[in-house]
This record gives structure tokens, C-alpha cells and sequence, in this order.
């Protein structure tokens, strides 16, 4: 699909803000599965001074900082990225017949092997603790011994099944127990949730922020900023030659592949979780209270809205 995406951030302060730094995880990268073929960012006031490198996940990040007093912050992201179906879950061979006991034991650290790069991402992270409640949760959905791409496909299909969608009931910092507890929440808390659950049992899991193309109502049109970002989970299984392969998993939809949960999918970062590719944030000197408003248009580029950008 040839896909454009405008995200639009904007900040208003209560008083000027005299000295700002922020980080932006707001460039998507080309993949196996993805390219991109135009990138813009468009900032207000301008920066005086604005750089861009590979963070330790190896997400595009871009640094700004502002050194003039200022009360409105506007940042726009304007993507056009081409994807490509991903490919679907192996339903048989080294990759899938893996039991998830034996895949947690190949790719967990050990002293002395070689580093494994899925191995980082077993450990408990700032908003995703390892906790025996999460292990519970997990085990309630996948069996002994059962291979860990349908384990975790099952385990997906749980919080789809057993959690409700309800952008009213969660912040962005409310904590997986509670999201456990609540059995409702948004994509984050979804992805966090699935995350929780498999390192807890010692599998690596990580974070994946991007977008994802919704479609209106029949007969009604395309919503200007309407949409919003997406977050789902990618699984590390062994491929049998020492090394792994990820793979995507969506709870919030029900959808996996190899790649990308699908061709209306648009990968952004990945991470272990929200905090790691957060689309802005930083520190400010001033601004008192502040509004944060975000808008996201994800369509169709011959069928993007004029008036989006």
C-alpha cells in the first residue's frame, strides 16, 4: 500500500517557555517490509539547532532545542511510506515446532555464550514490570510445551478476547496491574500487557510504535486527524542456527505476521516499551501549565485529504 501519514503535535503554555531540549521518535524506517519514500519534519518555532541519530534500538531519533521564549510548540511529521504484505507465521519447521520452554532457555542471557540480541529484551522495563500476577495471566492462556509462536499467538487472542477497548479508562502511565485488573485500556496497555505476560515467564518481547490505516464509515469521509498512533508487540523465536527472527503481534486486533501485523500497518520504532520511542518529549525552562492536543491522519496517498498537511 502507498500510504501517507501526517502527525501533527502541538504544545500550548500557560507562559512562555524561555529554553526547550526534546527528542523526536517521529521518522519511520525502511524495512524488509516497508520503504519510505518521502520524510519531512516541520517545526514551529524553528530550532536553533536540530540533529539526528540511530538510538541504541536503532530508531531514527531527531534532537531539537529551542532557545527562544515561545508559547505554542507545533511539530508535523509528514510520511509517505510504501509496505508490503508481511509474510505469514511458519506453521511448520525449526521456527514454529520450538516449544516456548525451550525458546525461553535458547535466547535468555547466559555467562560466557555469545551475546543474544533478543537477550535485552526479557528484563523488566520502566512501564513493564515482571511480576507473578502476569505470569499467571499468561499460563491461563498457552500450554506446556506448545510452540511459541502459536503461545503467543493465543496469548494475543486472550487480551483481545478478555480485555475491552476504552480510551476513557487509562492514562499514559497507568501501570499493566491495573490495566490487568481493569480488563480494559488502549493499544499501549494492550501491547504492555502482552509484553508483561511473556517476559514474565522469561521470553523476550518487545514494544513496535507506528500506525495504522482505519477506514470510514460506508459513504462517510476521511476524518482530518481523526486517527492516532498504534502500538503492538514483536516476539523473538530461534530460528535454529543460533540466531531469531521477530515476529509481530497486534492484540488490540487480533492480527500477526512476519514483518508487520499487516500491509496497512506502518512501523515507526521499537523498543521495550512506550518510554523507548516516545513520539516527543523533553524539558522545558518556563511554560507553567500546558495543552497537549495530537491529531493523525493515516490514508491512501492518491486519496489523502488535501487540507491533512
Amino acid at each position: 500500500m502507498d500510504l501517507r501519514v501526517h502527525h501533527r503535535t502541538t504544545y500550548r503554555y500557560g507562559s512562555p517557555v524561555d529554553l526547550a531540549q526534546h527528542v523526536l521518535h517521529l521518522s519511520p524506517p525502511d524495512t524488509p517490509h516497508q520503504r519510505v519514500l518521502s520524510h519531512a519534519l516541520r517545526i514551529d518555532p524553528p530550532p536553533a539547532s536540530q540533529f539526528d541519530h540511530r538510538d541504541a534500538f536503532g530508531n531514527r531519533r531527531v534532537h531539537v532545542a529551542l532557545q527562544s521564549p515561545h508559547d505554542t510548540l507545533t511539530v508535523d511529521a509528514d510520511s509517505r511510506v510504501l509496505t508490503e504484505p508481511p509474510g505469514p507465521l511458519p506453521a511448520t519447521g525449526p521456527v514454529a515446532d520450538v516449544p516456548w520452554e525451550l525458546a525461553r532457555d535458547r535466547l535468555c542471557y547466559q555467562a560466557g555464550a555469545p551475546h543474544h540480541e533478543a537477550a535485552g529484551f526479557v528484563f523488566a522495563s520502566p512501564y513493564v514490570p515482571r511480576d507473578d500476577a502476569l505470569a499467571a495471566f499468561a499460563r491461563g492462556a498457552i500450554s506446556p510445551g506448545q510452540p511459541l509462536l502459536a503461545a503467543a499467538q493465543a496469548l494475543m487472542r486472550a487480551i483481545h478476547d478478555g480485555m475491552s477497548f476504552d480510551p476513557s479508562s487509562t492514562g499514559v502511565n497507568t501501570p499493566v496491574l491495573e490495566v490487568l485488573h481493569l480488563r480494559r485500556g488502549v493499544c499501549q496497555d494492550f501491547a504492555h500487557l502482552m509484553i508483561g505476560a511473556l517476559r514474565s515467564l522469561g521470553l523476550p518481547a518487545r514494544y513496535v510504535s507506528g500506525y495504522l490505516l482505519t477506514e470510514p464509515p460506508p459513504g462517510q469521509p476521511r476524518l482530518v486527524g481523526a486517527d492516532a498512533s498504534h502500538a503492538w508487540v514483536a516476539v523473538a523465536v530461534p530460528d535454529g542456527a543460533g540466531g531469531s527472527v521477530w515476529f509481530d503481534f497486534d492484540p488490540t486486533n487480533d492480527r500477526c505476521g512476519a514483518g508487520s501485523p499487516g500491509e496497512d500497518y506502518i512501523t515507526l520504532a521499537t523498543g521495550r516499551d512506550f518510554g523507548d520511542v516516545s513520539p516527543l518529549r523533553g524539558v522545558i525552562q518556563g511554560g507553567a501549565q500546558h495543552t497537549l492536543s495530537v491529531a493523525v491522519t493515516v490514508a491512501p496517498t492518491d486519496a489523502f485529504p488535501a487540507d491533512a498537511a
